[in-house]
């Protein structure tokens, strides 16, 4: 679904390519440009829109489901109790303030839960060594997040061609960062997978060794 939802990102920037190069041939001028292509693309922009918010919505769907998983492999994992209980993994996301910090904790937790090794050279949570993979994701979603909003309102706020033109920008600009976001997402969920299946793999050789 982080695959689908670059795919996404990337069918709107292409939309909102064709919008800037419209607007910047209407505004160069105005007879060269039939009012039906700029209909069109307004039309194919709403579209996307609609297209983008279903698509991050099953992804968010989808990356919560593992995320309730991983964690419960990671607990069976841990010598000690997680940082946030479990209904922060929902709640951590969309609680003011603790939105900018529960997540990646969670995730840190998670982390340090499953590598190999990790856990044997940390005293606790707090103190264990933070991926930078982990940060550069948590970064990455935290700028993204905030161009969204800024983004929302300059289109909301523009009503003259320039403005509409320079939102479309600034678009193009957010869904570049989504697609970077959702890319570290994905090594991320494929990294802890890995780290799981190892030590789930492990362990089985070593009970089977045992018997």
């Amino acid at each position: 679904m982080l695959a689908v939802d670059s795919l996404v990102y990337v069918i709107a920037s292409v939309i909102d390519v064709q919008r800037v190069v419209l607007i910047d041939r209407f505004l160069a001028d105005s007879d060269a440009v039939p009012i039906r292509d700029l209909q069109a693309n307004d039309a194919r922009y709403l579209i996307s829109g609609l297209v983008e918010s279903v698509a991050f919505a099953a992804t968010g769907v989808m990356f919560l489901i593992w995320l309730f998983r991983a964690r419960a492999n990671a607990e069976i994992l841990s010598p000690w109790p997680h940082r946030r209980a479990k209904p922060w993994l929902i709640f951590g996301w969309v609680v003011p303030i603790v939105n900018f910090v529960f997540p990646k904790q969670i995730v840190d937790d998670i982390w340090t839960s499953s590598k190999p090794g990790a856990i044997e050279e940390s005293a606790h949570f707090t103190t264990a060594r933070r991926a930078a993979l982990v940060w550069a994701w948590w970064l990455a979603w935290l700028v993204t997040g905030l161009l969204a909003t800024v983004g929302r309102r300059t289109y909301a706020n523009a009503e003259e061609m320039p403005a509409i033109r320079n939102a479309a920008v600034f678009d193009i600009v957010g869904n570049v960062l989504s697609i970077a976001t959702a890319a570290l997402a994905i090594a991320i969920v494929m990294t802890i997978t890995r780290f799981q299946e190892d030590r789930r793999e492990a362990a089985a050789w070593g009970w089977t060794h045992a018997a």
